[in-house]
């Protein structure tokens, strides 16, 4: 049988090799024609060629030269930050905040505004975007993807919000109500989710494909990481482990009351702040009490020895299912304890199951929400950006 011609092969192949350039100038920074031919295995001709398209798309810039050959200094290459924009909303009870970053991922503005006073969540959103993208001195045509993270559930097949403890005017229809007024596309994502995506791009979980993300701090959140890939579940309530029926605690028959689920009340933050009195610590926040647990060494043990039972039971029962080599401890209390939380959890989840997962703290300090869902839209848009030739 004769061997079948592909059509577009050409095109297809023109697109992969730049793709991969534009992947090269992210990662290493400015590069020359030559350099650039080197690193992806084509030749001079081709590179040069591949260079001027990306020009003519607007894609890459020259940024200056590079002296030091026989000849005339060779020109430096690196993508054009301009050339896209997104937005990133970490939304919370009390406030929002927005960061708008290049397509390089350079965050470039940022907004913080309290929704204490609204109950509108469309303009709550609106204008957070709009002053973080006027910030970053960004036209809002620009912005090719706005990604929220909000607590609750998402639906995995309608994108919209489903139940938010946290945000009751948060609603099934706010995303198409956020899409028509912004005229961009807009993404919902589950907070914990998204502090998932920035602890394996940056954090704790780096160069892992299987782990979980346990966050505890006013609530508690679970994220499921597999294959590399999220796991949202059919309805997107994989995660909630707030409603584990765990012993020490009631079990509501009814969550539509609101009522608070039974791992919830035993070790979110006013469980914590419970414990904290208990032990003679200040009990005006949970990751107060935990790190001054923490910073008084043995004297702390006991309250830490505690909060560590308790959340073990949340994390076995996790690790029995689906038997991570790693669980990241977040959230303002994980954060709060540190190593000597996580290794307390971890020889307690040792204890009474046949798993032995490594636990660690989380590896960032700064806004993992926020910065997860920067990823999430840079991701999605760089490959609209970078791949629209493909044909």
């Amino acid at each position: 049988m004769s061997a079948t011609r592909l059509p577009g092969t050409p095109r297809l192949l023109r697109a992969l090799n730049d793709r991969a350039a534009l992947e090269l100038l992210l990662e290493r920074g400015p590069l020359t024609r030559a350099r650039l031919g080197e690193l992806t295995g084509l030749s001079k001709v081709t590179a040069s060629q591949l260079v001027e398209r990306l020009e003519e798309r607007g894609l890459v810039t020259r940024v200056g030269e590079q002296a030091g050959g026989r000849g005339p200094n060779a020109q430096l290459y690196a993508v054009r930050p301009g050339s896209a924009h997104v937005v990133g909303v970490d939304v919370g009870a009390d406030r929002v905040v927005a960061a708008c970053a290049d397509i390089t991922g350079a965050v470039i503005g940022r907004v913080e505004q309290s929704v204490r006073d609204t109950d509108d969540p469309v303009g709550v959103v609106h204008n957070a975007v709009v002053q973080a993208a006027s910030s970053a001195g960004a036209q809002l045509s620009s912005v090719r993807r706005i990604v929220l993270g909000t607590p609750g559930l998402v639906d995995p097949g309608t994108g919209d919000i489903t139940f938010a403890f946290n945000l009751p005017r948060w609603h099934t229809g706010l995303l198409a109500a956020l899409r028509d007024d912004l005229h961009t596309p807009v993404v919902f994502e589950n907070d914990v989710n998204l502090a998932a995506v920035a602890e394996a791009q940056s954090g704790a979980a780096q160069g892992l494909t299987d782990f979980v993300l346990v966050w505890v701090g006013a609530g508690v959140g679970l994220a499921i990481v597999l294959g590399g890939r999220l796991h949202h579940g059919s309805s997107g309530a994989a995660g909630e482990i707030g409603y584990l029926p765990v012993p020490g605690a009631p079990i509501p028959r009814d969550v539509s009351r609101r009522a608070k689920p039974a791992f919830q009340q035993l070790i979110g933050a006013d469980a914590v702040r419970d414990l904290a009195r208990a032990h003679g610590y200040p009990d005006d926040s949970g990751a107060v009490a935990v790190r001054a647990a923490v910073a008084d060494g043995t004297a702390g043990g006991p309250m830490l020895d505690e909060v560590a039972r308790r959340l073990a039971l949340g994390v076995a029962s996790t690790c029995v299912v689906l038997d991570p080599p790693l669980v990241v401890l977040a959230g303002e209390v994980g954060q709060a304890g540190g190593a000597a939380l996580a290794e307390r959890v971890q020889h307690e989840v040792a204890a009474i199951t046949l798993v032995r997962p490594r636990v660690v703290p989380t590896g960032l300090t700064e806004e993992p929400i926020l910065r997860g869902a920067l990823r999430t839209a840079l991701d999605a848009v760089r490959d609209e950006v970078f791949g629209s030739t493909v044909g």
